[in-house]
């Protein structure tokens, strides 16, 4: 073979391989990509079982809806000592610290003291058909942190496939308690709760829609 042409070959093959591993660089970083979207929606916050006393051993959840608290406490284990003394004779379902990890004071289908007086979708006592969400801290103050949020969103999600939650019933227990204000406007002692704000519920939510349209853009029709 001519050296010319040699030299040609070897200028082609060169071409080739550089083509090759840009190929397969470009490959490994979509890749990568994917993994991180991936990663980021998995996920897993610490779960810490921590249960109640104070719930209804008469009754079950019906589970058609979803509170959401804050506690308004200085510390977690504050939160935890309040939420679980019977004594105290109120509780939720779950606790969500500021780091993401949720303790589990009891399982959805129990009937858990956390709306008192409510209204939900026109439906008074939603201790008996909602579950409730307590988020460690005070909004009024302080919002939630991101950890926060996505664990709760890690927690609900599973919720709202199994029990075929609509998002519009996920609702503060601010709104609860108004709405029973205004069927019954003569009972005052229940006015001036302090509650998570309008601001962080909707955080909240924006959240758990587009993680709720992403998972199910992903979930084969």
């Amino acid at each position: 073979m001519k050296k010319g042409n040699q030299k040609r070959l070897y200028i082609l093959g060169g071409a080739a391989l550089l083509g090759i591993v840009a190929i397969v660089y470009a490959l490994n970083i979509m890749k990568g990509t994917e993994e991180e979207n991936t990663e980021e929606v998995k996920k897993e916050y610490r779960v810490i079982p921590y249960p109640t006393q104070n719930y209804d051993r008469e009754k079950v959840n019906e589970v058609r809806g979803v509170i959401l608290h804050h506690t308004a406490l200085p510390t977690i284990e504050r939160s935890l000592e309040v939420l679980t003394l019977p004594e105290n004779k109120v509780s939720s379902h779950c606790l969500i610290d500021t780091d993401g990890t949720r303790y589990i004071l009891c399982e959805p289908r129990v009937v858990a003291f956390h709306a008192g007086r409510s209204i939900l979708n026109g439906r008074e006592q939603c201790n008996e058909f909602t579950i409730g969400v307590e988020f460690q801290g005070n909004t009024v103050e302080t919002p939630l942190t991101d950890d926060q949020i996505n664990s709760a969103i890690e927690y609900l999600l599973p919720i709202l496939d199994e029990y075929k939650i609509p998002l519009d019933s996920i609702v503060t227990h601010e709104k609860v308690r108004l709405d029973f204000m205004a069927k019954y406007p003569e009972k005052t002692w229940i006015k001036d709760k302090c509650d998570i704000t309008p601001v962080e519920y909707e955080r909240v939510m924006k959240a758990l829609r587009k993680a709720k349209a992403f998972r199910d853009a992903k979930v084969p029709q």
